[in-house]
Order: structure tokens, then C-alpha cells, then sequence
């Protein structure tokens, strides 16, 4: 697990890596005083922790660079979080898909909670990029990474597979559909199964996901699938956006 505190102010620093430390003592941590400095390393992390205000380059700044960087190479999603004294610019948080907002003084026991949490959304990670689906195209079986998903649209007898690599058609059901994909999607409507990593935004009645598709969420199954997706995000499950 690769680590980047980014802090100017060095007792901060510090603190952070003392806490990462008491967690995960075989993390390779690497620490930084100014956003130009991490992005010039030119490296991927796992987990950044970031403070907001530093410097000519803030720390949402710095994971814009981040985002827009692992969108433009198709890299796997980091995990931000950020560490700040600055409540104002949470809301901000959420335009770069940050896992977590940590205030500072930083609380022990609060950051332990959130560095577990983002350990166990590591590991999800992991998992979802060795799981895929057999589905038969054009007379042969087809190996679909579950992470490549986006969602499943159901259409006459046929379903088919909305990918980051293509859509794919082929006959079948979307109950079954359902079944092999697991509990990481969900079926918003009858006609459309989501992948929830790959969610973006939603509101009472559609779900944007990840390549600009929005897709009906029905109205009677709004506040469980509120449940389910906030479910699947508290026990540590990938968080697109």
C-alpha cells in the first residue's frame, strides 16, 4: 500500500504518519509540503492524504491534477482524503470524489474509523478487478470484467452490457444477470441493473453513471436503494465520480 501525506506544516505531517503507522506498519509512505512537489513525483498512491490550504497550489487543486491525471491514463481510482482545519470546503470535496473530509485537530480514534474504512475499500478494489461474468456474443463466451460494467439494460429477449470498452448483446434475462454480477449492483428499474461503483450521481428519479448515461430509478424503490448504496459505501465498496 503506497501512501502520500501531503502537509506544510510539518508537525502535521508528522502526527498523520505517526497514525498511518500505528495501522499499517508495511505502508510505503512518502510525505510532501506542497502539491507541486507530490505531482511532480509523478507517482500513484493508493491513499493521499491531503491538507486544503497550502501554498500557491491547494489541496483541492492537487486532487483535481490527481483525478484528471487517472481519467486521462485509465488509471485505478485513489482513495483522497482530506485533512484540514478549513469546515467551509467540504462541500468541494465531493466534485473530486474525496473518501473522507477529516478535521483538524485530528481526532485518534475518528481517524483510525476512516483509514480502516479506506483499507477496506483497497481491498474491495482488488477483488472487483479479478471478478468478470462468461457471456456468449456472436457464437463465442466472452470474459466481462465486472470493474468495466456500467450497467446492464434488459431489451426484448437480449440484455445488454454497457462496457468501457463497448456494449455488448446477447440473450438472456436480467434476473439471472443479476445473479452473477452480485450484490455490488442494483436493479433500479426492470429494465436497467447498475453497477454502483460506477454511480456518479443520483436524485429521486434517474442514476448517472460513470460514462454520462442516465438511467430510470423508480420511484417505489428510491429510499431502498438510498439504503442499499449508502450500505454498500459505509462497508468499504468502491465510490465513482
Amino acid at each position: 500500500m503506497k501512501i502520500a501525506v501531503c502537509d506544510d506544516d510539518k508537525a502535521m505531517r508528522e502526527y498523520i504518519i505517526s497514525l498511518i503507522k500505528k495501522q499499517a506498519k508495511d505502508a510505503q509512505i512518502m510525505a510532501f509540503t506542497t502539491g507541486e512537489e507530490l505531482l511532480k513525483q509523478q507517482e500513484h498512491f493508493d491513499i493521499y492524504f491531503l491538507d486544503v490550504k497550502m501554498g500557491e497550489m491547494s489541496g483541492m487543486d492537487t486532487a483535481k491534477s490527481i483525478r484528471h491525471n487517472q481519467e486521462k491514463k485509465s488509471d485505478t481510482k485513489s482513495i483522497i482524503i482530506f485533512v484540514t482545519g478549513y469546515e467551509k470546503y467540504m462541500n468541494d470535496a465531493f466534485d473530486v470524489s474525496a473518501f473522507h473530509y477529516l478535521l483538524k485537530p485530528v481526532n485518534e480514534e475518528k481517524f483510525s474509523n476512516v483509514f480502516g474504512r479506506a483499507k477496506r475499500e483497497l481491498l474491495a478494489a482488488e477483488e472487483q478487478t479479478k471478478r468478470y461474468i462468461l457471456v456468449k456474443n456472436a457464437d463465442a463466451q466472452r470474459k466481462v470484467y465486472i470493474r468495466d460494467i456500467y450497467y446492464i439494460e434488459s431489451a426484448n429477449k437480449k440484455v445488454i452490457i454497457h462496457t468501457r470498452t463497448g456494449i455488448l448483446e446477447c440473450y438472456g434475462k436480467m434476473e439471472a444477470m443479476e445473479q452473477m454480477t452480485g450484490s455490488s449492483f442494483y436493479r433500479c428499474h426492470r429494465c436497467y441493473l447498475v453497477n454502483m461503483e460506477n454511480i456518479i450521481s443520483y436524485n429521486a428519479g434517474t442514476i448517472e453513471v460513470a460514462d454520462g448515461d442516465r438511467l430510470i430509478l423508480a420511484q417505489r424503490k428510491y429510499n431502498d436503494f438510498v439504503k442499499t448504496y449508502m450500505r454498500y459505501v459505509k462497508n468499504g465498496g468502491l465510490v465513482n465520480g
